[in-house]
């Protein structure tokens, strides 16, 4: 593989000033980083700095990079330097402390990013330069959302996917099990309320197979399998909690990026997330490469298609398939994908804690369990124990079965709930509205896109109760003022929101 002749961005070296002492504003940007100076400062006259200039922020032996913040008035003093919350959490910083600031020279990966705009072909040293200054921090949230556009579509080809996943691969801790087979599992998303995880991890960990299982929060869903296990578990896992819960009981729900195991991985996804986008170069590098890390041997890869699914054609699925199957081998991973009915939501939930309650009914096998959510995370589960060779081929999703109908799914998963931290029971949200069928008939379609969009604006994920139940599916009969699904919020403000899209568009669930 060829690598790049560019230079690579240098370490730069504090200039010496009399330091600027650290007080608390209070401001919180999120994950991206910012510092505040008052626009007379003699360091912002002296050293030229202008609002957006990305600068160092040195404290003792840790630095950051930072975006800067020209601040008018009196709300900071000459003298003194503000930083928003994260970036005091990151640099491990006090209100008092005493900080120096550094220009931040050319990065000469931002020049890549170009190239890639301008259509032309990078190559693996490319893709490392820019994915090792995203994981030094070097990187805006603006410079990651450009890097995510130049890769969007079909920007990418086979070879420039395979090299942005062998990037990410090398960035991050990396876990070894000292064992042969060491299986995962992975939906490419993009249909509401398909939880199938928990309940696979507790079938394969059962079984007596290991399945380390990092997960994310929500991208562009109403909830990630991060955000639904939470609300029954623990999942902001370290390495070393990760290793105990694995030793203990052969299978874990963690969220990936408190273990630090795909940090690149985590700061593109949070840009994608605000961006409301899901690149499939960086979705296939972003699949294969965590499971490389948690060290993982063999991949079960569900894509569900469905004219409102992520992927909507069985044509792209096919495509799909082949990316993850030729990188995979690249990266030395076996890769097995199942290509699913993506044409309406799985299960009864949609929203982390609804979506609990749907797997919790599974594994205690009640008789309201949503049976398609059973059916495909049996499915999902054979799938693994037969690509590990502890069953023959055809006769995985059987042992599945019979091992959920028996408990033993049931009890693994509360032991690995206990492993995490303990058990608890997921959370109802106290403002509920019931969306009833305006005419008698049949349920020809639903759109994925649009309910997932009314869970989000009724409070999901981040408000974790929040949600739809959603009761009749695609060919079903419906009466007048029966009920069609029912939307949960923590509050009255975000119920009204999704009333008003709900109203406002008659063909979420259509009746023929």
């Amino acid at each position: 593989m060829a690598t790049s002749n560019a230079p690579k961005s240098p370490e730069f070296t504090p200039q010496t000033n009399n330091g600027l002492q650290l007080v608390d504003l209070g401001i919180d940007t999120q994950q991206e980083h910012f510092v505040f100076l008052k626009a007379d400062s003699p360091i912002v006259v002296s050293e030229g700095f202008e609002t957006l200039t990305r600068i160092r922020v040195h404290y003792q032996n840790r630095t950051i990079v930072a975006t800067l913040s020209v601040i008018q008035g009196d709300l900071i003093a000459e003298g003194q330097v503000g930083l928003s919350e994260n970036a005091c959490k990151t640099l491990k910083v006090k209100s008092g402390a005493v900080l120096r600031l550094s220009h931040l020279p050319p990065l000469s990966s931002l020049g890549l990013v170009r190239s890639k705009i301008n259509g032309n072909k990078l190559s693996e040293g490319d893709f490392m330069q820019i994915i090792n200054d995203i994981e030094k921090g070097r990187y805006s949230g603006l410079h990651i959302a450009s890097f995510i556009t130049a890769c969007y579509g079909d920007n990418l080809d086979i070879e420039e996917m395979t090299s942005l996943t062998k990037s990410m691969v090398a960035t991050g801790a990396k876990l070894d099990w000292g064992k042969p087979i060491v299986v995962d599992k992975h939906c490419v998303g993009g249909l509401p309320g398909n939880r199938t995880t928990p309940i696979v991890v507790a079938l394969v960990a059962a079984a007596g197979l290991t399945i380390p299982k990092t997960s994310s929060r929500a991208i562009t869903s109403p909830a990630g399998t991060a955000d639904t296990m939470e609300t029954m578990a623990p999942v902001n896992l370290t390495l070393d909690q990760i290793r105990e819960v694995i030793e203990k009981e052969g299978g874990c729900i963690s969220w990936g990026s408190a273990a630090g195991l795909s940090p690149v991985d985590e700061r593109i996804i949070k840009v994608e997330r605000a961006l409301d986008i899901d690149s499939e170069g960086q979705m296939i590098a972003s699949i294969l490469s965590k499971k490389v890390a948690v060290g993982s041997t063999h991949v079960v890869v569900d894509i569900p298609v469905g004219p409102t699914a992520k992927v909507r054609t069985e044509e792209k699925a096919q495509r799909l398939k082949y990316k993850l199957n030729v990188i995979g081998n690249a990266i030395g991973l076996e890769v097995k994908v199942l290509i699913t009915d993506g044409t309406q939501p799985i299960g009864q939930g949609i929203g982390p804690a609804l979506e609990a309650r749907d797997v919790l009914a599974v594994l205690q096998n009640k008789p309201r369990a949503p049976k398609d959510l059973r059916t495909k995370s049996t499915l999902l589960a054979g799938t693994i124990f037969e690509a590990a060779g502890i069953c023959v081929v055809g006769k995985g999703q059987l042992m599945a079965e019979d091992m959920l109908s028996g408990g033993k799914a049931w009890d693994k998963f509360k032991a690995i709930c206990q492993a995490q931290g303990g058990m608890k029971e997921p959370t109802k949200a106290p403002y509920q509205h019931q969306v009833l069928a305006p005419y008698p008939g049949i349920i020809s379609s639903i759109d994925n896109r649009k309910l997932a969009k009314v869970a989000k604006l009724a409070g999901a994920p981040y408000d974790a109760a929040a949600g739809i139940e959603i009761f009749e599916k695609i060919g079903a009969h419906v009466e007048q003022g029966g009920t069609l699904f029912t939307i949960h919020s923590e509050s009255s403000g975000e119920l009204k929101y999704a009333l008003k899209y709900v109203n406002s568009d008659p063909n979420i669930i259509t009746i023929s």
